[in-house]
């Protein structure tokens, strides 16, 4: 299997190195020197220590891999520690996507918020599809439960569909959380001219967290739900993770 396409396609995907870097390691420079030769894409500071001895993780957005030691061997997959029952890959894409979502400004959203919030979520969204439509049919109902839902749009088939033209329309619109309310209706809403470049802004930061489809929800600590979650359901995953916090 030939990895070098996927590898140049992750060039529009942030780094973030996870595992702690040891830059004075010989074997770690030389590896990263190779991976770099091999694979333009793929910045030096892109390869780190893994937690297998022998193996490198090559993390580049939600992109994650593996390069041998001795440059020869990549292995692509998530890597589950058995013990532990961890899926050690799916912590280093939490952390990219913690970091690429922090960098996203309130303004920069479509915000459904409770007086008291107590929990924070990120909702990419297509207007058209059933399950963004179903999910947004209860956002009372995620409210009641303190969670904050902001929306990106997430145009699922891109640009020039007529959902990205909705996408557009609902951002251009004077009051966005209503028109937004409305597309999901199916009904009309009144808009304008404006920039909209942030609907193209918000689809490539869903592609670059790793998105499959719509919805996704993204939590507060970069884990990812792809699909739709009851309010009741979504309210009981994020006790666990707060206590689990603790």
């Amino acid at each position: 299997m030939n990895f070098r396409p996927v590898f140049i396609a992750a060039a529009v995907l942030l780094a973030a190195p996870v595992f702690a870097q040891a830059d004075d390691d010989p074997e770690l420079t030389q590896i990263r020197q190779k991976v770099n030769g091999m694979f333009s894409a793929i910045s030096p500071e892109d390869v780190n220590p893994s937690p297998i001895d022998g193996w490198y993780t090559i993390h580049r957005g939600s992109i994650v891999a593996y390069v041998s030691a001795d440059g020869r061997y990549l292995m692509q997959g998530d890597m589950i520690d058995l013990i532990e029952n961890v899926n050690l890959s799916e912590l280093v894409r939490n952390d990219s996507r913690r970091e690429l979502m922090a960098e996203i400004a309130d303004e920069d959203v479509i915000a459904f918020s409770p007086a008291e919030v107590k929990y924070s979520i990120s909702v990419f969204t297509d207007v058209d599809c059933t399950y963004c439509r179903r999910l947004h049919s209860q956002i009372e109902e995620y409210m009641a439960y303190g969670i904050e839902v902001r929306y990106l749009m997430y145009p699922r088939n891109g640009p020039s569909s007529p959902a990205w033209t909705k996408a557009e329309e609902v951002w251009c619109s004077e009051d966005r959380n209503s028109a937004l309310t409305a597309a999901k209706q199916d009904r009309k809403f009144a808009s304008r001219n404006c920039d909209a470049s942030m609907v193209d802004t918000q689809y490539n930061l869903g592609q670059e967290v790793g998105l499959t489809g719509t919805p996704a929800i993204v939590l507060d600590d970069g884990s990812m739900i792809s699909g739709y979650l009851p309010p009741d359901q979504l309210k009981a995953r994020l006790d666990v993770i707060a206590a689990e916090a603790q």
